[in-house]
């Protein structure tokens, strides 16, 4: 029997419509750009279909090998080792059912040109005559509990200060790891820039997106002398479509290895010694398909089990003064973004 290849866009869900809504439209672009091929696209949880179920939709279609490629910027827990173990589990209940499974987007010369675009349109955007060199930057990432995953977005910060001539920049993100949004912005501010560009560096909005921009608003009223700019975050650019569809190539070419030299479930990175060969399990499967309305050439990873949730490994900094457990202390219990 001849081989019927079909595409599968795994991501991780989101409580909120609008990301969801915004995956959709990304694996629609994937079809437009993929006619030759069906595109089938699926998430952890938080929302439908589940990945298991858009494996469904591929096997109706008479696919007979799935190019499994996760919607994700970097490879953290998600992508090394959640979605891994989904198709694993999916390949053992469907056998003769083949899923191959591709790297994360990562950080490559579209990637940049792609956040070097969003900048560029704020900036154009914004009010005032205010020099590059006046200007500071930061880009805010999603954080993760996985120090490589974290420091590529420091790296996409240096290139893009260095590539643009900002004044100074800097690093935040989101949640999980340090420094989050608010005490960033504080610091920020203390340096003497007159605009405070803010990137988030997301692929899609939700709950954290929106967060974000809240902390510039909340920043720009506590410090009114400073022009804070929010950019866009990356959606569904051109250059990120294209990175996508190269990611897909790559897997029938053998180029699917993830950065494994500062992967902390190969070796021991410092701070995170005790993670190294932890058992791989995806830790969805109890919240696959609940919806809440507010390397190697097959679907096979060698990284153990991490989760940016507490029911995961424990994050050695959780306790850290600008991390999100003590913050959530200060802030009533709330996490600040």
């Amino acid at each position: 029997m001849s081989e019927k290849l079909g595409v599968m866009l795994c991501g991780h869900g989101s409580r909120d419509e609008g990301a969801v809504a915004e995956f959709a439209s990304l694996a629609e672009r994937l079809r437009e750009r993929l006619p030759d091929h069906p595109v089938e696209y699926g998430y952890l949880e938080f929302a439908r279909p589940i990945i298991g179920q858009g494996l469904d939709r591929l096997r109706a279609q008479a696919v007979t090998r799935a190019l499994a490629v996760p919607g994700m910027l970097f490879a953290a827990g998600h992508a090394k080792n959640d979605i891994p173990s989904v198709l694993n589990s999916y390949m053992a209940d469907h056998p003769g059912f083949r899923i191959d499974y591709g790297k994360d987007l990562g950080l490559d010369a579209k990637m940049l040109r792609a956040a070097a675009s969003r900048i560029e349109e704020a900036a154009v955007q914004a009010k005032g005559d205010v020099r590059t060199e006046e200007t500071l930057l930061l880009v805010v990432g999603r954080g993760a509990s996985d120090p490589d995953a974290n420091s590529n977005v420091s790296k996409l910060t240096r290139l893009l200060w260095e590539g643009f001539g900002f004044g100074w920049a800097e690093t935040a993100y989101s949640g999980v790891t340090f420094p989050l949004v608010s005490p960033a912005l504080d610091h920020a501010a203390k340096l003497g820039y007159r605009r405070i560009m803010v990137f988030p560096y997301f692929l899609f909005t939700g709950i954290l997106v929106q967060r974000i921009y809240a902390a510039v608003d909340q920043a720009a009223r506590h410090y009114p002398g400073i022009e804070f700019i929010k950019a866009s975050y990356l959606n569904d650019h051109p250059l990120v479509i294209d990175t996508f569809v190269e990611r897909v190539g790559e897997i029938l070419t053998g180029d699917t290895a993830m950065n494994c030299g500062l992967c902390k479930y190969r070796t021991q990175v410092l701070g995170f010694e005790s993670e190294v060969g932890l058992p791989q399990r995806s830790h969805h499967h109890h919240v696959e398909g609940i919806v809440h309305h507010h390397g190697p050439a097959h679907a096979h990873s060698h990284h153990g089990h991490d989760h940016d949730h507490d029911h995961h490994h424990p994050y050695p900094h959780a306790h850290h003064p600008l991390g999100p457990r003590s913050l959530a202390k200060k802030f009533g219990g709330v996490k600040p973004t």
